[in-house]
């Protein structure tokens, strides 16, 4: 049975074709949320939206590049004229890891972590509270990492375009905190995703300390991960904001 929180939600999904972004986009739909995929990769946003079918779900994809601000500005009018609103917006979609030294960092690979990490959370929170602000309600979750409250050595673009999207998610929450409207992050840590998987194949020693990095003694999954977007999305978290929330089995508090 769908979850009544979640009934009437209208809710847009950025980096949806894998990971963290399907699982969550997924978990909308299986609780009556209508979703709407974005990714640059059209193929597997088409295999999330027949995965939310299947689940007996409504979802539409829509291709979008997420460091460009004019295609995340269509995205969201788009959905508020595909279905009437917008409820709770995901802003998912990332590059990065662990790349190279600070002093070898390319500076194109700096430029792209930047547009995409800290840009597409910028652009998806500004046009999403300019439908949310007047409507007087709706949620922000932007998809951070703990390396956006703390640092990793080797991962300096990485790290600056999460502490990014922290900085920006707890200025919007205040600059909207009377308005009905909520802006928060999750903060995952190390996860089971594609992402982690590139991360192994680029440095399989590394790969192989992550989970003897983590106190629990394991990654992240994507379903814990999207279960933490959605609470943050219903009506028990309406009075968390601004909130950047560690999911990361203990390793901040080492």
């Amino acid at each position: 049975m769908p979850d009544p929180r979640f009934e009437d939600t209208v809710a847009v999904v950025t980096g949806a074709a894998s990971g963290i972004g399907r699982e969550t986009a997924l978990q909308f739909a299986r609780e009556g949320a209508r979703v709407v995929v974005a990714d640059v990769n059209e193929g597997g946003g088409a295999e999330t939206v027949r995965l939310v079918a299947e689940a007996g779900g409504a979802a539409v994809f829509e291709r979008c590049d997420v460091s460009d601000a004019g295609e995340v500005a269509a995205l969201v009018d788009g959905a508020v004229e595909h279905w009437g609103r917008i409820d709770a917006m995901i802003n998912n979609a990332g590059v990065g890891g662990l790349r190279a030294p600070t002093a070898d960092y390319p500076d194109h690979d700096w430029e792209k972590t930047l547009a995409v990490n800290a840009g597409g959370v910028f652009y998806g929170t500004k046009h999403a509270l300019r439908h949310m602000v007047p409507a007087g309600r709706g949620s922000v979750v932007n998809v951070a990492s703990v390396a956006g409250i703390a640092g990793f050595a080797g991962s300096v673009a990485y790290c600056a375009s999460k502490h990014a999207a922290v900085g920006v998610t707890r200025a919007a929450a205040l600059e909207v905190a009377r308005t009905g409207v909520t802006v928060n992050a999750v903060c995952p840590v190390f996860t089971d995703t594609p992402m982690v998987d590139d991360i192994k194949t680029y440095d399989p020693k590394l790969g192989d300390t992550l989970e003897r990095r983590i106190p629990v003694g394991r990654l992240g999954t994507v379903a814990e991960i999207a279960a933490a977007i959605l609470y943050l999305c219903g009506p028990d978290a309406r009075f968390l904001t601004g909130l950047a929330l560690p999911l990361d089995g203990g390793i901040t508090a080492a």
